[in-house]
C-alpha cells in the first residue's frame, strides 16, 4: 500500500495553530492533536502493523458555542483531510432512520473528490490556460490549411500564406496575453451540460444506492456543444475549465479520494446526545436508540457503497459532540461508548474568554465589523472598556436567558451596531466611529434590564 502525503505537524504545532482561532479549551485541543498526529505516525508503521492500528474517536462534551465544531473544522483544514460535520439528530426524523446514516460517507466521498480534484486542476491550469488560449486564437486567426507543397518550403517563404498567418497569430498571440483584448466580442462552442432529471420514489436515491447515474448518462449520450458569445476573458476562463477537464483523468483522482477518505477523513457527528436516550420505554427512545445501532457498525469499520466505489470506514476519525444535559455519555449504547474511547469536557466560556474571542483570534468579530466598514470608508474602533462591557453583557445574558456561548456576541454586536451599519452610507460623514463603554450601555442596557426584552432581543 502506497504512503498518503500527511501534514506531519507536531501535537504543539497543531495546538498552536488552533489558539489562533479558539480561546481556551486546552484539553480538548490537546486530544484531537494527539489523535492527528496519531494518524501520521501510523502511516509511518511497517504495512502489516499498519491495520491493526485504530483511530481513537473522540467526544467532545460542553454547552452550545465554547468551540466545538470550530475545533474539528480547523483540524480538518490543518491536516488538509476530507472533512464533514453532520447532526445525529437528522436521523431521528421520519423516513431517515436504518438508510440514512450511511450518507454521512457518502458526502464525505463527495467532499474528497472535490478536494483532489481542485488540487489537480491547479497543477494543470497553466497547461489548460496555454491550450485555451491556442483555440482563441483559432476562433481569432484561424490557421491556414496546408497545402500539398512540403512544409519547410511554405514556413519559410516569407511570402507565404502561412509564414504571413503564423507571424499575425505570434503578434495577436501577444496582444492576449497581455489583456490587450479581454473585451473583445468572440463566439464558440462550449460544452453543454446534459440536464439529466430522474425521481426516485421511495426511502432510496440512487446515491444511497452508490450509482452515479448522471456518470451513466452521460456515457451514453453524445457530449453537447453549445454556441456561446462572451467577451474574451470570460471565454478564457470558461474554455480553461473546458481543458482542465480533459486533462484530469478523473478515475486517479476517485482512487486517491477515497484512499484520503480511508485513511485521513474526519467526520464530526454533532448533537450525539440527543440520540442518547436517558429513559427506557417506547416513544423516542426507540427510534434513537435505533440511530445508535445504525451508526455502530461505520464507526466499527464497515464497507460503505458510494458511487466512487466502496469506502472502508475502518480509519475514519469520528469526533462526536453535545451539550449532554439532559442525557450523560453512559446512556448511549455501550458498544458505542466502547467506540468513543477519549472524553473531553469543554469548559463555559467566561467574561475573560469573551474579551480574548472579539480581539485575540485571527478572525475576531471586531475584525470582521471593522473589515465591513472599511469598504465604507469608515475606521471602526473599540475602545477596551466597551470590549470589557460586552463582555460583562454577554456573560451575563447567558446566565440569565440561556447559555449559547460565543454565539451570544453575534447578537449583542448585530443590536449594538445596527445603527451605525444602517446610516454609515447616508447620514455618517465622519471617517472613524469610537465605540466606548457609554455607548455600549446606553444601547445594552435597557434590553438587558427588561427580561422579556432581552429574550427576542438578545
Amino acid at each position: 500500500m502506497k504512503k498518503l502525503s500527511m501534514k506531519a505537524l507536531t501535537p504543539t504545532q497543531i495546538v498552536t495553530e488552533l489558539d489562533k482561532y479558539i480561546i481556551g479549551q486546552t484539553e480538548a485541543k490537546r486530544a484531537v492533536a494527539i489523535a492527528l498526529r496519531n494518524r501520521w505516525r501510523r502511516q509511518q508503521v511497517s504495512t502489516e502493523l499498519r491495520e491493526e492500528i485504530l483511530p481513537n474517536n473522540i467526544i467532545l462534551i460542553g454547552p452550545t458555542g465554547v468551540g466545538k465544531t470550530e475545533i474539528a473544522r480547523r483540524l480538518a483544514k490543518l491536516a488538509e483531510a476530507p472533512f464533514i460535520k453532520v447532526e445525529a439528530s437528522k436521523f431521528t426524523e421520519v423516513g431517515y432512520v436504518g438508510r440514512d446514516v450511511e450518507s454521512m460517507i457518502r458526502d464525505l466521498a463527495d467532499s474528497a473528490v472535490n478536494m483532489v480534484k481542485s488540487e489537480k486542476t491547479a497543477e494543470v491550469q497553466s497547461k489548460a490556460q496555454e491550450l485555451a488560449e491556442e483555440k482563441i486564437l483559432d476562433l481569432l486567426i484561424p490557421p491556414v490549411k496546408r497545402t500539398a507543397r512540403p512544409a519547410e518550403v511554405e514556413t519559410n517563404d516569407e511570402n507565404s500564406e502561412a509564414y504571413q498567418n503564423q507571424k499575425t497569430r505570434e503578434w495577436m498571440k501577444q496582444k492576449l496575453k497581455n489583456g490587450e483584448l479581454d473585451d473583445k466580442m468572440v463566439e464558440f462552442d462550449a460544452n453543454a451540460q446534459n440536464a439529466i432529471g430522474m425521481q426516485v420514489l421511495g426511502p432510496f436515491g440512487l446515491d444511497d444506492l452508490g450509482i452515479n447515474f448522471q456518470e451513466i448518462m452521460g456515457n451514453l449520450m453524445p457530449k453537447k456543444k453549445k454556441k456561446r458569445k462572451t467577451t474574451i476573458s470570460e471565454a478564457r476562463v470558461i474554455l480553461t475549465q473546458d481543458e482542465a477537464q480533459k486533462l484530469i483523468d478523473m478515475e486517479a483522482v476517485q482512487r486517491e479520494a477515497i484512499a484520503r477518505v480511508e485513511n485521513s477523513g474526519i467526520v464530526f457527528i454533532d448533537e450525539i446526545d440527543k440520540v442518547a436516550g436517558g429513559g427506557k420505554g417506547q416513544g423516542p427512545d426507540v427510534s434513537r436508540e435505533g440511530v445508535q445501532r445504525d451508526l455502530l457498525p461505520i464507526v466499527e469499520g464497515s464497507n460503505v457503497n458510494t458511487k466512487y466505489g466502496a469506502v472502508k470506514t475502518d480509519h475514519v476519525l469520528f469526533i462526536a459532540s453535545g451539550a449532554f444535559h439532559v442525557s450523560k455519555p453512559s446512556d448511549l449504547i455501550p458498544e458505542l461508548q466502547g467506540r468513543f474511547p477519549i472524553r473531553v469536557e469543554l469548559k463555559s466560556l467566561t467574561q475573560d474568554d469573551f474579551v480574548k474571542i472579539l480581539t485575540t483570534p485571527q478572525n475576531a468579530l471586531l475584525k470582521q465589523y471593522n473589515a465591513l466598514l472599511e469598504t465604507e470608508g469608515v475606521n471602526l474602533e473599540f475602545t477596551p472598556d466597551a470590549i470589557r462591557e460586552i463582555a460583562r453583557i454577554a456573560s451575563e445574558v447567558n446566565e440569565q436567558v440561556e447559555n449559547i456561548g460565543a454565539r451570544r456576541l453575534h447578537t449583542i454586536l448585530t443590536t449594538l451596531l445596527d445603527e451605525i451599519l444602517f446610516d454609515v452610507p447616508d447620514k455618517i460623514p465622519s471617517d472613524k466611529v469610537k465605540i466606548t463603554a457609554r455607548v455600549v450601555k446606553q444601547k445594552l442596557d435597557s434590553i438587558v434590564k427588561d427580561r422579556d426584552l432581552s429574550k427576542f432581543i438578545l
